[in-house]
């Protein structure tokens, strides 16, 4: 039997509060997301084996969701403590790495995962289901021109990839539970946890030499949101869930993307107190001296990242401001300073805080 922690309150079921069940609940959104959600609905997290737990104010049912068996059973936990009613699933579980571009995680959790739990669901009063998707999975633009959700799809490597081939077999196989595709831009907080935006930012706080060089267009970047922005589209996701359409994708970013030329002048300034001198390297250049690091070291720039330099995102949120009444109240350009702060104040914490030696 898969340990449980804590006990739901007695009388669970007797409670008017409706059940949210949130998968890969220890994670930084699942966890944020429950201590917000448990103000108004009873919820239920799912996740690994093993700690850390989502906050106290949800059970944690720990399960693999490779494993058919143990969906079974943290699904039976969930219908003899709660019942079979369930106002929304919010699924976030998923495998990420920057470290490869293809891996087995991508199709055994991220797809044949979701394939899992959505069967283990039929068996459910489910009123929605969430899929946190990502805006990887568009075809890159030119500048200028915004991506919408009826844009051509067009994933370059194996994540944006496996999100995509999830969100058709929703399509295709899910007949009974209404579902919604959040395609959720890069996130990021105040203390940055944000992968490529805390390597770029380590970089020129090093006056790392790399960091005067970009192999792609410097006018070209990517759509990200804060945290809390994420927060609040997800719990507008679930409190409108009888007024959108099944199958509906909705965009979740800031409607302005800052260029990767923005970011270095306005990092090394904050920084070091002037504009980031960053020069345009040839691609065969920067694959071969990515190839060389990475040969002789874990750096993190890989070279298939090298292909990928010139992919643009903006979005266009409007289907989100008119679904959700939702629009991003923080900015990236305006919370750098913030993040910056921080790192300047506690460069130790900072660097923990990021995964970062």
């Amino acid at each position: 039997m898969d340990e449980i922690i804590p006990h739901p309150p007695k009388g669970a079921r007797s409670t008017d509060k409706e059940l949210i069940v949130v998968t890969g609940s220890s994670g930084r959104i699942g966890y944020g997301l429950i201590k917000r959600l448990a103000e108004n609905y009873r919820v239920v997290g799912l996740d690994r084996v093993g700690p850390p737990y989502p906050p106290k104010e949800a059970e944690c049912v720990n399960f693999d969701i490779t494993d058919e068996e143990a969906i079974d059973s943290a699904m039976e936990r969930i219908r003899y403590g709660y019942g079979s009613k369930i106002s929304s699933v919010v699924h976030l579980a998923a495998y990420y790495s920057f470290n490869t571009k293809e891996s087995p995680g991508y199709e055994e959790i991220n797809e044949k995962g979701t394939h899992k739990l959505l069967r283990q669901l039929q068996d459910f009063e489910v009123e929605q289901f969430i899929y946190s998707s990502t805006n990887l999975l568009y075809k890159p633009q030119d500048p200028g021109t915004k991506v919408h959700e009826d844009c051509p799809v067009e994933p370059h490597w194996a994540y944006p990839r496996s999100k995509l081939h999830t969100e058709e077999f929703i399509r295709k196989y899910n007949q009974a539970i209404p579902a919604v595709f959040l395609r959720v831009a890069g996130v990021y907080t105040d203390w940055c946890h944000s992968i490529p935006l805390s390597q770029q930012i380590k970089r020129i706080y090093e006056e790392d030499l790399i960091s005067h060089f970009y192999s792609g267009d410097l006018n070209h970047g990517s759509v990200f949101v804060h945290l809390d922005d994420v927060l609040d589209a997800i719990i507008r996701t679930i409190e409108r869930r009888e007024a959108i359409p099944d199958e509906t994708p909705i965009n979740i970013g800031e409607p302005v993307t800052p260029s990767y030329q923005e970011l270095q002048d306005k990092i090394g300034k904050l920084i070091h107190g002037k504009k980031w001198k960053t020069y345009e390297m040839p691609e065969g250049l920067a694959k071969a001296g990515a190839w060389m690091r990475d040969l002789f070291g874990d750096p993190f720039i890989k070279p298939w990242m090298i292909d990928r330099a010139d992919d643009h995102y903006e979005y266009d949120i409007n289907r989100a401001e008119k679904m959700l009444g939702w629009k991003p109240k923080h900015a990236l350009m305006d919370t750098l300073p913030t993040m910056i702060s921080h790192l300047k104040d506690d460069p130790e914490k900072w660097y923990k805080e990021n995964n970062l030696e």
